[in-house]
Parts: C-alpha cells; sequence; structure tokens
C-alpha cells in the first residue's frame, strides 16, 4: 500500500464533519499498519492536523487510534507511546472544557494512555484482548501475586472504559432518537470498540477473581469483590441500553450480563460463567426477485394413483369449471375418459422430462458459477500477487529514499561537528593567549616588585654607612679625650684650644646624630611606601585576574545554551576526574586565600591556585555543556558556575569574613560527579556473575604491572649509573628517582584501594557473597576495573617512556602527559572508592593520603623533567659571537623555513589531535552503552 493513498485514508477518516468514521478509511489505515510495519505514517499525518483547536476532529482521531491499537500491527503500540506525554497534555487541555466534545475528547484521550500502559506493562496481551484461557495462565506466569496485580490493572483500565461509555450518553438527548443522526453516530461509533474491550475485561475478570479466591483468603480479596461489583452493575446497565438504540442492533449484537453476579465464594460457580460475546453479523446478499413455481405436488402423482382418484380431486387441482374450459374435451370433442388419462399420463411424463432437463441445467450452472468462482479467484490472488510486487518494489524505492536523506543528514551533521571542534580549537588558542598575557604580567609585577627590594636595599646600605659613621665620631672623640689629658698639663692656652675644638666638635656630633634620626625616618617612610605600593600593586593585580577569571566562568556559563555544544559524546571517566579535579582545586585556592589574609602567603602563591580554579571550573561546565545527556546535569553545571561567581565577587568585595564560602561550590561539584556516575550505562560485553572474579584479576593484573614497572627503573637507574657520566647521569638520576618515588606511591595506592575495596564488599554485601554484591552493583565494579585498568596502563607507559628520554631517543613531553594521566586515573579511583565507602573508614584515610602522595610524586616527576629540559636547553645555546654578517643572515632564513614547517606541522598535529578525540569519544560512548537513542 502506497504511503500518500493511507495519508489520504487518515485524512479523510478523520475530518471535522461531525459523522461517523467510514469503515472504509478506517480499514485502509489499518491495512497500512501491517503493510508498513508500524504507525510511523499515521503519526506524521496526525502530526499535521489542529487536533488541539477543533474537538470534532480530536474526538474522530481518538477513534481511528482505538481502532489501530486494537487491529493495527502490533508496532502501532510501540511507535506511539514516544506521543504519550503530548497525549497527556493534550487531555488535560480539553478537560478545561465542560460542554460539547471537550469532556469527551479528555476521557477518551486518558482511556488509550491507560490502554497503552497496561499493553506495556502486559506485553502477552494483543491489541484487541482475544486470548485463551491457557494464555491468560501465561500473562500471569502462575504466579498468585502477579494475578493480584493484573486484576488491580484490569479494574482501572475498565473503569476508563465504563467512565466513556457513561460521558457519551450523559451527553445525548436520549429522549430523541439521536441514533439516526450523523451527530448522534459520530458519538456512539466508537463505543463499538469499547463495548468489544469490555467484554474481554469482563470475562477475564471474572475468571482471574475464581483463581484469586481458590489461593488467596476472601478477607483479603474484600476490596476486588466490591469493586467487580460496582463495575458489573455498570456495565449490566450500559449494555442494556445500548441494545435498545437502532443504531447497535443493525451493526452488532450486545451480550447481556446475568441477572446476579459470580459468585466468587463458591468454586463451582465458575462453571456456570458464560463468556460475554459480541456478535457482529456479516451482512447477507439480497434475495433473488426471480419465484419459482412449485409443482411438487403434481409433479409427485404419477398415473397410479390417479386411477383411484375421483373427479373432484382434479377438479380441485384444475378447477371445477370446465364448460368454457378449452381442455373440457367431453364437451368440445366428445373424448372418451380413456384418451383423457392418456393425455394427463403423456403431460406428466413430459413434466417428468422436463423436470430432469431443469435440474441438468441447474446442476450445470452450479458448475459453471464454482468454475467461474475459482478463476475470479485465481484472477484475485494473481492481481494480489501483482500489487505485493508493486509495494514491495514501492517500499524498497522509500527505503532507499529515506537512506539516501539519512546519509545526507549524517553529513551535515560531520559537518557540524567539524565546525564546532574548529571554534572550540579557536577558542581553546584564545584561553592560552589570554594565559599567557596574564603570565606576562605577572612577570612586570614580579620585577616591578623585584626593584623595590633593591631600593630597599640601597636605603638600608645609606643607614649603615651612617652608623658607621657615627662610630668613627665616637672613636674621635674618646682619642680627643685622651689627648686634652695629655696636653692639660702644658699650657692653657692650648687647654682653650682644645675646649673650644671640642665644642665644635660636640656640635659636629650633635648635628650627625640629627642626620641619622632623619636617615631612619626617611628609611622607615622609604618603607612604608613600599609596602602600600607593593601592596596597591598586588591589589589591583589580584582584582583584574579576578574579574578575568569571572570572565572565563561566564563564558563557559553562556555555552550550556548554545546548540553548538550540543549532542557530543563525551567520557564519563573523564568528566569525572575533571570534576575531582575541580574540587581539589576549590579546596585549595579556599586553603591558600585564608593564608593571605594571615599574611603567611603573598599574592604570588595565590594567582596559580586561583587561575587554575577557574580553568577547571569551567572545564566542568564545558564538559556539561557539551554531553548535555539530562536537564539535571544541566541544571548542576549551572548551580556550580554561579556559586563559583559569587564566590569570586565575596573575594573581589573583600567579604571573605562575611560569608564567602567553597563549601556549596564542593557540593555542587559533587552532585555533578554522581549525576555522571549516575548516567554512565554498564559495559555490555561483560557478564554481571563474571564482575567479582574480574575485579580481582584487574587488580592483581594492576599491581603486577606496577611492580614490574619498578624493578625496571630500578634495573635502568642501576645500568645508568655504571656506563653513564657528566649530565647525563645526572638527568638519568634525577628522573629515574622521581619515577622510582611515583611507583611506590602507586604501589601503596593500589594496596589501600584493595584494602577499602574488601572492607565495602564486607560492609554492603549482606547475606549475599561477594560476587552478588559485584553483581548488583555492577556499574561502581565497572568504574574500578577502569580506573585501575588505567593506572597500570599509565605506569607501564611512564616506564616505557622514561627509558627512551634516558637514552636520549625519547620526548620529555611523554613523560609530563604520562604523570598527568597517572594522577587523573588516580582521582578515578579515588573516587569511586569513595563513592561506597563509610565517611569515618581509615582504610578510606589511607587510600586519600596515598592518592595525596602519588598526586605529589606525579609533580615531582613533571617538575624533574622540566627541570631537566631546561638545564639541557641552556647546555645547547648556541654562540654567534663568531660568526659573519652572510653566515647570521643564512641562519636566519633556515631559522624561518624551519619555523615555518613546525607551524604548518603543528596544524596538522591540532587536527590529528581532534580527530583522535572525537575517535576516542566515540568508541567509550560504544564500550558505555551510548548510540541507543532510539532505546
Amino acid at each position: 500500500m502506497d504511503a500518500g493513498k493511507m495519508t489520504v485514508s487518515i485524512n479523510k477518516a478523520i475530518n471535522t464533519q461531525e459523522a461517523a468514521v467510514k469503515e472504509k478509511h478506517a480499514r485502509t489505515c489499518i491495512l497500512g499498519t501491517h503493510h508498513e510495519k508500524g504507525a510511523h505514517t499515521f503519526w506524521v499525518a496526525v502530526n499535521r492536523l489542529p487536533l488541539s483547536s477543533n474537538a470534532v476532529l480530536c474526538w474522530k482521531f481518538c477513534h481511528v487510534f482505538h481502532k489501530l491499537l486494537r487491529d493495527g500491527h502490533p508496532n502501532v503500540l510501540k511507535d506511539s507511546l514516544r506521543y504519550k506525554n503530548e497525549l497527556i497534555d493534550m487531555s488535560r487541555m480539553w478537560g478545561h472544557l465542560s460542554d460539547g466534545y471537550g469532556q469527551l475528547c479528555s476521557i477518551y484521550l486518558k482511556l488509550l494512555n491507560t490502554k497503552m500502559e497496561f499493553h506495556t506493562k502486559n506485553p502477552r496481551f494483543p491489541g484487541n484482548l482475544q486470548m485463551t484461557d491457557r494464555q491468560l495462565d501465561e500473562a500471569g506466569e502462575n504466579d498468585v501475586n502477579n494475578f493480584f496485580q493484573l486484576t488491580v490493572e484490569i479494574f482501572d483500565y475498565m473503569e476508563w472504559e465504563l467512565n466513556l461509555f457513561h460521558t457519551v450518553f450523559k451527553s445525548l438527548d436520549m429522549s430523541r432518537s439521536v441514533s439516526v443522526t450523523a451527530a448522534g453516530q459520530c458519538r456512539l461509533s466508537p463505543l463499538i470498540q469499547v463495548i468489544l474491550d469490555c467484554s474481554h475485561l469482563y470475562d477475564y475478570t471474572v475468571k482471574l477473581l475464581f483463581k484469586l479466591h481458590s489461593c488467596l483468603p476472601t478477607d483479603t480479596l474484600q476490596g476486588h469483590r466490591d469493586r467487580f461489583m460496582e463495575q458489573f452493575q455498570k456495565l449490566k446497565d450500559l449494555f442494556y441500553r445500548s441494545s435498545n438504540l437502532q443504531y447497535f442492533k443493525r451493526l452488532l449484537q450486545i451480550p447481556q450480563l446475568p441477572e446476579n453476579p459470580p459468585n466468587f465464594l463458591r468454586a463451582s460457580a465458575l462453571s456456570e460463567h458464560i463468556s460475554p460475546v459480541v456478535l457482529i453479523p456479516t451482512e447477507n446478499s439480497p434475495p433473488d426477485s426471480e419465484t419459482l413455481i412449485e409443482t411438487e405436488d403434481l409433479v409427485g402423482m404419477d398415473s397410479s394413483s390417479h386411477q383411484g382418484v375421483p373427479e373432484n380431486k382434479f377438479d380441485d387441482i384444475f378447477g371445477s369449471s370446465f364448460v368454457n374450459d378449452p381442455f373440457n374435451f367431453n364437451s368440445q370433442n366428445g373424448m372418451s375418459r380413456d384418451d383423457k388419462d392418456r393425455l394427463i399420463e403423456q403431460l406428466y411424463k413430459e413434466i417428468a422430462v422436463l423436470r430432469d432437463d431443469f435440474g441438468n441445467f441447474k446442476a450445470e450452472s452450479h458448475r459453471l458459477v464454482i468454475n467461474l468462482k475459482g478463476r475470479i479467484q485465481e484472477l484475485e490472488a494473481e492481481l494480489a500477487e501483482q500489487k505485493h510486487l508493486r509495494e514491495q518494489a514501492v517500499d524498497e524505492y522509500e527505503f532507499l529514499r529515506a537512506e539516501l536523506e539519512d546519509l545526507k543528514r549524517r553529513r551535515q551533521d560531520t559537518e557540524k561537528a567539524q565546525k564546532s571542534l574548529t571554534e572550540i580549537e579557536r577558542k581553546s588558542i584564545a584561553n592560552e593567549q589570554r594565559y599567557t598575557k596574564l603570565k606576562e604580567k605577572y612577570a612586570e609585577l614580579v620585577q616591578s616588585h623585584a626593584d623595590l627590594l633593591r631600593k630597599n636595599a640601597e636605603v638600608t646600605k645609606q643607614v649603615t654607612l651612617a652608623r658607621e659613621a657615627l662610630g668613627d665620631m665616637e672613636r674621635s672623640k674618646k682619642e680627643l679625650e685622651d689627648s686634652y689629658q695629655r696636653v692639660n698639663e702644658h699650657t692653657q692656652r692650648k687647654t682653650e684650644e682644645q675646649i673650644q675644638h671640642m665644642d665644635d666638635l660636640q656640635g659636629a656630633l650633635e648635628s650627625s646624630k640629627q642626620d641619622v634620626l632623619l636617615l631612619k625616618t626617611s628609611l622607615k617612610t622609604a618603607k612604608e611606601e613600599s609596602r602600600k605600593q607593593i601592596q596597591e600593586v598586588e591589589d589591583c593585580v589580584l582584582q583584574r585576574l579576578l574579574e578575568e577569571t569571572e570572565g572565563i566562568i561566564q563564558e563557559s556559563l553562556s555555552r550550556l545554551d548554545e546548540p553548538l555544544y550540543a549532542n557530543s559524546s563525551i567520557s564519563t571517566d573523564f568528566f569525572i576526574s575533571r570534576t575531582l579535579a575541580a574540587i581539589e582545586s576549590t579546596e585549595k585556592i579556599e586553603k591558600v586565600w585564608k593564608e593571605r589574609l594571615s599574611e603567611t602567603s603573598g599574592v604570588s602563591l595565590v594567582l596559580p591556585h586561583l587561575l587554575q580554579f577557574a580553568y577547571r571550573i569551567s572545564d566542568v561546565i564545558t564538559q556539561g555543556a557539551q554531553t548535555r545527556a539530562s536537564v539535571e546535569l544541566s541544571d548542576g553545571c549551572r548551580e556550580c558556575g554561579t556559586e563559583a561567581l559569587n564566590y569570586l565577587s565575596c573575594l573581589r568585595n573583600n567579604e571573605m569574613e562575611s560569608g564567602a564560602d567553597c563549601s556549596k561550590i564542593t557540593a555542587a561539584l559533587k552532585h555533578i560527579a554522581e549525576i555522571v556516575q549516575e548516567l554512565r550505562p554498564p559495559t555490555l560485553d561483560i557478564k554481571e556473575e563474571e564482575l567479582g572474579d574480574l575485579v580481582e584479576k584487574e587488580m592483581s593484573a594492576t599491581a603486577a604491572a606496577v611492580e614490574t614497572a619498578a624493578s625496571r627503573i630500578e634495573d635502568m637507574l642501576n645500568k645508568s649509573r655504571t656506563d653513564d657520566t657528566g649530565l647525563k647521569l645526572q638527568v638519568s638520576e634525577r628522573i629515574l628517582g622521581s619515577c622510582t618515588d611515583l611507583m611506590q606511591g602507586i604501589k601503596a595506592l593500589i594496596m589501600a584501594s584493595k584494602d577499602l575495596q574488601k572492607e565495602i564488599v564486607e560492609s554492603g554485601r549482606g547475606a549475599a557473597s561477594p560476587k552478588e554484591f559485584y553483581a548488583r552493583n555492577s556499574r561502581w565494579t565497572e568504574g574500578l576495573i577502569s580506573a585501575s585498568k588505567a593506572v597500570g596502563w599509565g605506569a607501564t607507559v611512564m616506564v616505557d617512556a622514561a627509558d627512551l628520554v634516558v637514552q636520549g631517543q625519547g620526548k620529555f613531553e611523554d613523560l609530563i602527559v604520562c604523570s598527568h594521566e597517572i594522577a587523573a586515573s588516580t582521582a578515578q579511583l579515588v573516587a569511586g572508592s569513595k563513592v561506597k565507602a563509610e565517611k569515618g573508614s581509615s582504610n578510606l584515610a589511607r587510600l586519600q593520603q596515598a592518592s595525596k602522595v602519588v598526586n605529589h610524586n606525579a609533580a615531582a616527576v613533571v617538575a624533574s623533567t622540566k627541570s631537566v629540559k631546561s638545564e639541557i636547553e641552556e647546555k645547547d645555546t648556541m654562540d654567534f659571537s663568531n660568526m659573519t654578517l652572510t653566515q647570521i643572515k643564512r641562519q636566519e632564513m633556515d631559522s624561518q623555513v624551519r619555523v615555518l614547517e613546525l607551524e604548518n606541522q603543528l596544524q596538522k598535529e591540532r587536527e590529528k589531535l581532534g580527530e583522535l578525540r572525537k575517535k576516542h569519544y566515540d568508541l567509550a560512548g560504544v564500550s558505555e552503552g551510548w548510540g541507543d537513542d532510539t532505546e
């Protein structure tokens, strides 16, 4: 069947004319669902109709939809479930109208929603509710609890059927013959489906109640019996009223319920129950217009019977008056009675011959009719086959066209994703440039601070010189006093001169003391001004940095409402690790800021932690905008960003003591981590009963991998001490020594994680076995497995990278990346363990302490790697002092060419990185059960 033809039939069946739906249009819709094996075309056509603005249109839609749910393809129910919420909203909207079709549409829509819910919960029930007793037992799985719940659901289903029945009758004026009017038939026609449903539901209710009374006490089922009695009286009354309507009399035969309801307290009463059957009579062909002359009496008489028949018998047959009859041979021709008997016998024989001929003719006609009907059936079968082939061709055409449209749509989605990735990279580059500018400003501030310190040193030097001059004066005074004692014996003139000289010196001394006091005062003033200038510069830098961090977070918040970032695939493990890193930065910035208030640390320690806090909060919000898995996740990210902005605003306004607190930010981040943890579906390729063994296996494998990595590093260190000398030996010892400390920390972390895992299993499994505990908590278990694998893999890769770096063949960046990956995997392992652990657990505290040690050692690896790299680069610094102008120009051209090549290579590597991330997200989504959008 063509989809266009089905669409035309749907539009003809569901129209604004207040008349009953024509059966041929409804039948075409039903056949269309069986042809396309679903109701896609039906819903496409219905979504174009103004059902919310025309009550008659909505009423007829409900009638056709009810027919499709009963007699259409089973996939009609599956295709219709996605529109369930729209039907509920439409029912609520029509319920506000108290007259006309408003209440009818509201109740009918609620009935259809109830029917879809019933068949979804009980998939063994077909849409037309026709089941055998055996199928009914299988639907309850021979479990009394299932039968009890099934009876309650059938009661709810029947309640809405009866409610619609009663509301339709209430809306009609029964004092007039409404059933013969078009408007009345429009309202009554859907009740045919209701009558068919109610007859089956009543039958199943009776059988289920008898079954329940055989298994449960009568007091337990008192509520069931009361509800059945109420529905029995309503259904009996409605069936009786419907059977008296002229409209229903010509369409179906409505059964009548018994006078009294079944006695469920008597088990033998089940044999007296008669299932109500609704009969829909088939239309008979009209009777023939030709009448046949009954000649049985005449043909049945033979010659022997007429010999003993008196004349009046013949007269009774042919008439009593033969005076004017041409067959009155006695009066006309004087024929004797024997001649007359022979004539009659001859006529009888001719009649018998004609009768045989007529029988043969009738048999031949019947045979020809049968042959013609057979030929018609053959032609109809051939026609049906041709139609089927044509429909198959049309279906193939539609499938190929849909496939082509799907390919075009995928291509457009791919282009949009590529543009989105380019935009993200552009913004990432802009953020890097912004961070570089901030670093430059910070370097300028450090240089200014150093200049002030130098000025302070100069002032201190001047004070020292003044103090030395004062000491010289004191020594001169003592020498003069001695001289005075020696020459006092000589002459008075000399004495007076010396006294005068002493007075002069005393005046000079007093002047020097005053200069020293002035210098001390100026030094104190200079120190105070220097401190104020430094404080002003620090406050200015801090305010500008707080404004920058607020801008970063506000920009990430704006991405939550941008469609550019929607429908991306982000790994939940990666998301959780980013969230935990943000929590760590939040706690760190709160601690550092409090130390700044207590003047134990300067602004130089606050700036990097503040920048790290802003970028990690922005990273979490960006990941949430890209994931967009649920409204709750988007709201959580928005709440986290709002709290972060409020906290930064308090810092900028110096309101730390009046209410600035990071606890709300930490709570919001933990809430986001819990949401992401719940969104992660279980891995589909691992059986739940194998999870317990797999956890032990992966933890043991991780411990073995870390042990092997530590042994390899020890061997490499011993070999380097034997073979290497000079700078190479220093590089090997510093890098391998930091890697050795990191491996020791990882081993301690694995041991603490295993101890905490055992404690969690023992406290949470109850009477179940550990395997059952892991199977019951499959998502948490798979998170531990993933984190354990990541830690072991990171340790192995780090050893390989360190080996290559020591040999001079590797890159220092590989070690830095491995350190970051190990820190992230450690955070994931700790987060997964913390979810199930108790707050006061000593093993949890030991695991967190081990995690801090691992993070510290990973940072030490990064620091030693960068230090070694900078030392090697300083050794390799070129000396251009002995080069000529031509050689320098040549070197400059070569450097420019190399810069262009490196920039081109950098662009290609960035594109490659983007593709790798997309592929990683796709693979991570497949392993975690993403992509099933239709499910």
